[in-house]
């Protein structure tokens, strides 16, 4: 597991859990009587932009997006779309937890594996030892803002959410944390074992060459020295075997033909 994707999914989560109490603030703050809520906003807007002072194109504008806003809002109370809203931030919120416990399980086991095994990445261990320090306090830095913002500027439901998520997230992360380790230490196992096969091949690989090339250079020594052979001994023959003394005297004997 990749801490750096974890991190980021974990970074991802908590953005989704913002922008879902930004809305579901919105939606319930919008609930109930409607013309209320755009009689307050019509007052405001006259206030600020009484006839000697009239307002700007821009800024009409904003004033008829905002109560276009409200309507919508209100809407979507009334057809209890913030209940959907409060489902997703349970699910991002369990989505961060997750991420999060799981970099802290892989932490614990590279920091293990460092006080065991020699190191021989790319990046140093000073850097890869800073990088978790930074990360850590950063996922620490989430789980606060969290808090700050589920419990102490939302509404209680959603206070009563993080804390129900908390809970069950912290029980399930112990659980993790141990499943975690156990699996990146077989991945640890597996790796070895891969890498001793294929230092394995190699060795045969490359025995089997050498093996393949001395015997190609004792054939062509071999050929090298017959030919050598032929050239300046032609009597002892083209064979590979030179011929003896009993062949080259039976060769030189006249040949007597027996006919029928």
């Amino acid at each position: 597991m990749d801490p750096l994707t974890l991190f980021a999914l974990a970074n991802g989560a908590v953005s989704a859990v913002k922008a879902g109490c930004k809305l579901y603030k919105d939606i319930k703050g919008a609930a109930g009587e409607v013309k209320d809520v755009l009689k307050d906003l019509d007052q405001q807007f006259q206030k600020l932009h009484p006839p000697e002072k009239p307002a700007t194109v821009a800024q009409r504008n904003a004033y008829i997006e905002e109560k276009n806003r409200v309507i919508e809002l209100n809407k979507k109370a009334n057809s209890g779309q913030h209940t959907n809203v409060y489902q997703e931030i349970g699910e991002h919120l369990g989505t961060y937890y997750d991420n999060f416990y799981k970099c802290m399980a892989v932490f614990a086991e590279e920091e293990r594996r460092a006080k065991t095994q020699v190191y021989s990445g790319d990046d140093s261990l000073g850097k890869r030892a800073l990088n978790r320090v930074l990360m850590r306090k950063q996922l620490q830095q989430m789980e606060v803002e969290l808090r700050e913002l589920m419990v102490y500027q939302s509404p209680p439901e959603l206070g009563a959410l993080y804390t129900e998520v908390e809970a069950m997230m912290k029980e399930m992360g112990a659980e993790q944390q141990v499943l975690i380790a156990r699996q990146m230490r077989l991945d640890e196992q597996r790796r070895k074992k891969r890498e001793r096969i294929m230092d394995r091949y190699f060795v045969e690989g490359v025995a089997a060459v050498g093996s393949i090339v001395v015997m190609g250079a004792f054939i062509a020594g071999m050929a090298y020295v017959v030919e050598d052979r032929i050239e300046k001994y032609p009597h002892l023959g083209t064979g590979w075997i030179p011929k003896t003394e009993a062949q080259r005297r039976g060769e030189a004997e006249p040949k007597v033909w027996i006919g029928r």
